[in-house]
């Protein structure tokens, strides 16, 4: 887990992503959960952002709990991601600098575990994570990880 008193010191990598999230859940969270979960694992950080100097800064969720809500529904509809790997204890709701922050601890998968995807197709939906960013999959990449299964 990282330090959340002090936030500004991390910047984004291959195993931390901060979202504003003050819109309600991004789309690009589901790319990023499968990401995590298909390479090294990560947190998510919703309710909170990256300013120029890659510094990372609470924004405040107008309502934590209502977001919490969606992301649970979401993630466990088999439309939008193919499986939840998370627990209640993996998902919370935090203060820091007294503003609301939501911090999701993305496991990476077991060895032999089918890759997480979105939308349905684990060909097209699947994705690793590399850097700072999520990249999607190319059909060997996924082919290579069913392999291994």
């Amino acid at each position: 887990m990282i330090d959340l008193s002090n936030i500004e010191r991390y910047k984004e990598n291959n195993r931390l992503e901060a979202k504003k999230a003050t819109g309600g859940l991004p789309e690009s969270l589901w790319e990023t959960y499968s990401a995590f979960a298909n390479t090294l694992g990560g947190i998510i950080l919703l309710g909170v952002e990256e300013r120029e100097d890659k510094s990372l800064h609470p924004v405040d969720l107008p309502d934590p709990e209502w977001l919490l809500s969606d992301f649970w529904d979401i993630i466990n509809d088999k439309r939008k991601v193919s499986r939840n790997i998370l627990t209640h204890d993996d998902v919370q709701i935090k203060r820091i600098e007294g503003k609301h922050i939501i911090v999701i601890i993305v496991p990476k998968l077991k060895k032999g575990e089918e890759p997480i995807y979105t939308g349905g197709s684990v060909y097209t939906g699947t994705y690793k994570r590399n850097g700072d960013g999520d990249y999607k999959c190319s059909v060997e990449e996924v082919a290579e990880m069913l392999r291994r299964k």
